[in-house]
């Protein structure tokens, strides 16, 4: 096991509708082939008085702005204050946390969003998690399958086989991916890290980092009032 992969690494559960369904899984990928039975039995026990039954296996929250141009195909959920804008589709088996932005031209399958999450303009997120409070720029794309439809593997210390054909990437809490960017199938970016606009991104991106390049991964500068704090040593 790599600690550095495993769910409680990279994600809080406790910002998502969907905690339940992490339980007894080590890493976060393990859960993508159960999306869709889970959705359909947490949308039965949803409150009524908080959610509706918008069309079937489709629950959105009462609060929720749904454009009237989105598409929405269940099994889905989207919770609390989300906002689903012109044009985007919601493609099966899709649960989307508490004050998520999904915005024009957004398609998303088999993935589940934490609270807070934005992916405003033109992403593609296929077979993924975003954690809490990640954040998409304009055009970003979550791709999730190769070329040689191959199972997937995690190209880490080790490489961890996921058998899966399908799998975008991890996406953890605090991320921010840059515009255009292209993350490639069985990519791991980890907490608080960024990935510079027009990056392809392959393998794992460790935390609190900056990707400005496959071989140009560097460590966050972290500022303490007017100096800077890097490797320990305040400048």
């Amino acid at each position: 096991m790599e600690k550095n992969l495993s769910i409680n690494s990279l994600l809080d559960t406790t910002k998502t509708i969907a905690a339940e369904i992490f339980n007894e899984k080590i890493y976060p990928w393990e859960i993508l082939p159960y999306i869709s039975s889970f959705i359909k039995k947490l949308g039965t026990v949803l409150p009524k008085k908080k959610y509706i039954l918008y069309k079937k296996d489709v629950w959105i929250a009462n609060n929720a702005k749904i454009c009237s141009n989105a598409t929405i195909v269940g099994p889905a959920i989207i919770d609390a204050d989300s906002e689903i804008r012109n044009c985007a589709h919601i493609r099966k088996n899709v649960i989307i946390g508490k004050n998520c932005v999904i915005g024009n031209s957004t398609e998303i399958k088999n993935s589940i969003l934490f609270d807070e999450v934005q992916a405003p303009h033109f992403n593609y997120i296929g077979d993924s998690i975003l954690g809490f409070k990640a954040h998409l720029g304009a055009g970003a794309i979550l791709s999730n399958v190769k070329s040689d439809k191959s199972a997937i593997a995690i190209k880490s210390k080790e490489n961890i086989s996921t058998e899966l054909r399908k799998f975008g990437s991890i996406i953890a809490d605090f991320v921010e991916i840059g515009c255009n960017s292209v993350i490639n199938p069985g990519v791991i970016v980890s907490r608080y890290s960024n990935v510079y606009p027009l990056s392809s991104v392959r393998g794992v991106v460790p935390k609190e980092r900056i990707f400005k390049g496959q071989n140009n991964i560097v460590k966050k500068y972290k500022k303490i009032s007017n100096k800077f704090k890097i490797d320990g040593q305040v400048f």
